[in-house]
């Protein structure tokens, strides 16, 4: 059966356990496959049979107490997450909090004030009632599911505390009043919201970043006149002029004109790249000094950047699998901090005789144990991760990718455009003859005009100057000969040469060496009345191996990643070009077919060899590295190769800059460390907190603070990686 995937906000939720109780009330519909709900991002993603509707997924969420919200434009990929916190609740509860803190800060200097208790209730009230009723409600939801959530431990902390002094009040015990306590830890905890909401935002900003180089409008040449239309007019194959400085609104062609762009932030490189005719051009970046005229190939969803987008909002929103393991600490965590609360009251009420002092205990209990940092820990970690690679380059489809490549210990390599350029150069040219280079190559090139021939190609690159020649015959598998100037001249490979009886120099030490290195040899040879066929050239074709290569192996190499080459080339082409990078292992003439099932056998010997989780990646650009993509760990494609190769990869390279890979990897490694902390941590205050709390060496306004910075404290340090930065070959 046809599946679907919805996309929607959940607003209202306030800890793991509420992300939980989300899932399981989204798992019960029939026909739901697979949901994921991401407390930092407050969005819910799922996946289910084509006859489950989206009403029906958003009822069910505000049923179970949440306030489902569609998204409406499909250009908005993020929650703006900071216009959801407003200041005014926090501004007012500060104010009347102070009342109540200043005669704790006064009492070190011998003065003793305290307001009137009946000023003490009217405030207290307006606190909880007014400014925590968003607790009630949500706690009071959570409860009617059967549930908890943090909003519940808060709703009955701040109650007992105030329950407590009112009776306290109602009996004329006017020195025991604890309405500090309710107010203090209401208020905390709206800053500690607040704060939390505020660094949330931050963790947004990648995605906010690429959403804005959207321009709005496009100007568009239609006859003779050129009309700015809005972006969603605009359709494929429409002309459209880019003037000099402005942002280009579609992904296109060049078609007339010339200039450089700026695609650094879609690329990570900060130099411009430069834009001729039939330049391939993309939406989002900068036209620079010159004016482009366009022809459009995609626009909106089908743009590189709608789909950058998509895939790093998918890479947020999707969990990675060390949160399934918070999820289902999550789902018993507030029943049981219940369970503990009423033990601490029960043990020190009966053991003390004091059950005031018992109640503020349990209250301390119940405030301190805050699962919302739980909820926080991975994918507010994610969010900057993902974020921060998509600015460098690095697209990573999903949560699982990213926490998956941490483990990577062998890269395998295809050779041809991934390794070196994709393309043959010339870079030998030896001179047999009283001719120059620059002769020979205005010859070859007179010969070649026009031939879209890769080695044709090569030469014309390298020639300053020539002329068409005449009569050029191409010989098929051999090569092509032409009259310049009189004289029959020919060009190709040196079994023809030998079948023309050419006169050859002594070379064959040469031939042998640019052989060994997979050079492919052509020679240059004119028909001379005297001597018959002379050889008067020597060309040399490579396909060069990339500049950045031999230093990029060697970062992996520091990141302690082993390095293989699986190419179909012949053993003797593969090893020279592996001697010069210094790979580890190198298996050459593998059909395309074949090339999955060496990644297999690399992922044995990569486990067995480590004797832990270690994986396997694939770094191809082509069709036939598809398959050998989808079947390693993790599928690394170069964003210069095919559409093919990207869909079959976890994570893309926006350009073909080898050192992306070991950058790739080493965001990975930072990401997970920052989840392993942020774990480390939200784990850490409720093991020391909870017991100190039980213990009552914590009162119930230090365990509302502690529980206030748990959260904060997590999303901050998922936002230090925000500082990671690419290695200087990437940039």
């Amino acid at each position: 059966m046809k599946t679907v995937e919805y996309s929607f906000f959940v607003e209202e939720m306030s800890c793991a356990s509420c992300v939980s109780r989300v899932e399981k009330a989204l798992k019960k519909i029939d026909g739901v496959i697979d949901v994921s709900v991401n407390l930092a991002t407050e969005k819910a993603t799922v996946e289910a049979n084509a006859n489950v509707k989206l009403d029906t997924l958003m009822a069910a969420v505000d049923k179970a107490g949440y306030h489902a919200v569609k998204i409406t434009e499909p250009e908005i990929h993020a929650k703006d997450i900071n216009k959801q916190a407003s200041l005014w609740p926090i501004i007012i509860s500060v104010i009347l909090a102070i009342p109540f803190v200043l005669p704790m800060l006064l009492e070190p200097f011998g003065i003793h004030w305290m307001m009137p208790a009946w000023l003490q209730l009217v405030i207290a009230s307006v606190v909880q009632f007014g400014l925590g009723a968003k607790f009630y409600r949500s706690g009071f939801n959570a409860a009617k599911a059967l549930s908890g959530n943090m909003d519940l431990l808060v709703a009955i902390g701040t109650s007992a505390a105030y329950g407590l002094s009112l009776y306290q009040l109602i009996i004329g015990n006017n020195d025991h009043l604890y309405f500090e306590s309710s107010v203090v830890i209401i208020t905390l905890i709206l800053i500690g919201k607040w704060l939390e909401s505020r660094a949330k935002h931050q963790t947004t900003q990648a995605i906010e970043a690429l959403s804005a180089l959207r321009p709005e409008v496009a100007l568009v040449r239609q006859g003779d006149q050129e009309i700015s239309l809005p972006i969603s007019q605009v359709k494929v194959d429409d002309v459209v002029v880019i003037k000099p400085g402005e942002r280009i609104p579609v992904d296109g062609v060049v078609i007339d004109g010339a200039s450089s762009c700026d695609e650094s932030m879609l690329t990570g490189e900060s130099f411009p790249v430069s834009k001729i005719l039939n330049s391939v051009v993309t939406g989002g970046t900068i036209n620079g000094e010159g004016l482009l005229i366009v022809k459009t190939t995609a626009v909106q969803a089908d743009s590189t950047l709608s789909k950058i987008i998509a895939m790093v909002e998918s890479a947020q929103a999707k969990k990675a699998p060390i949160q399934r393991i918070v999820d289902r600490i999550s789902a018993i965590f507030v029943p049981v901090i219940l369970l503990i609360a009423l033990i601490t009251l029960l043990a020190w009420g009966f053991i003390s005789q004091d059950w005031q002092q018992a109640l503020l205990h349990a209250v301390a209990v119940l405030v301190i144990a805050c699962p919302c940092a739980l909820g926080l820990a991975t994918p507010t970690a994610i969010m900057v991760g993902t974020g921060v690679a998509a600015r460098h380059g690095i697209l990573i489809k999903d949560a699982e990718a990213l926490e998956t490549l941490h483990n990577i210990n062998t890269v395998a390599f295809d050779k041809t455009g991934t390794l070196t350029i994709g393309k043959p150069e010339l870079v030998e040219l030896d001179v047999m003859g009283r001719e120059t280079a620059d002769q020979i190559l205005a010859l070859a090139a007179s010969m070649q005009a026009g031939s879209e021939h890769p080695l044709a190609k090569a030469i014309l690159a390298k020639a300053k100057s020539y002329n068409y020649a005449q009569n050029i015959t191409s010989v098929a598998g051999s090569g092509v000969m032409a009259t310049i100037d009189n004289h029959e001249y020919y060009l190709g490979s040196l079994r023809w040469m030998k079948s023309l009886n050419a006169y050859f120099v002594d070379m064959q030490d040469k031939i042998n060496e640019l052989t060994k290195k997979g050079y492919t040899i052509s020679f240059l040879a004119k028909q001379q009345s005297e001597n018959g066929v002379v050889i008067l050239a020597l060309f040399g074709f490579a396909d060069v191996i990339k500049s950045e290569a031999k230093s990029a192996i060697n970062a992996l190499h520091q990141l302690n990643v082993n390095t293989v080459m699986l190419t179909g080339d012949n053993q003797q082409v593969a090893n020279y070009v592996a001697q010069q990078l210094h790979l580890d292992k190198v298996i050459a003439e593998v059909l395309p077919q074949d090339k999955a099932n060496y990644i297999y056998q690399l992922q044995k010997e990569s486990q067995n060899l480590s004797n832990s989780n270690h994986k396997v990646a694939m770094v191809g650009d082509g069709i036939n590295d598809a398959p050998a993509l989808a079947a390693a760990d993790i599928g690394i494609a170069m964003g210069t190769g095919t559409d093919v190769a990207m869909h079959a990869a976890s994570i893309t390279l926006m350009r073909g800059n080898l050192f992306l890979i070991a950058d790739a990897i080493d965001i990975s490694r930072r990401t997970y460390n920052k989840i392993k902390q942020n774990l480390f941590w939200a784990f850490f205050y409720n093991l020391i907190g909870i017991p100190l709390a039980a213990f009552g060496f914590l009162n119930p306004m230090i365990a509302g603070a502690a529980m206030a910075l748990s959260s904060v404290s997590v999303v901050t340090n998922a936002l230090l990686l925000k500082r990671w930065q690419a290695r200087s070959g990437s940039k």
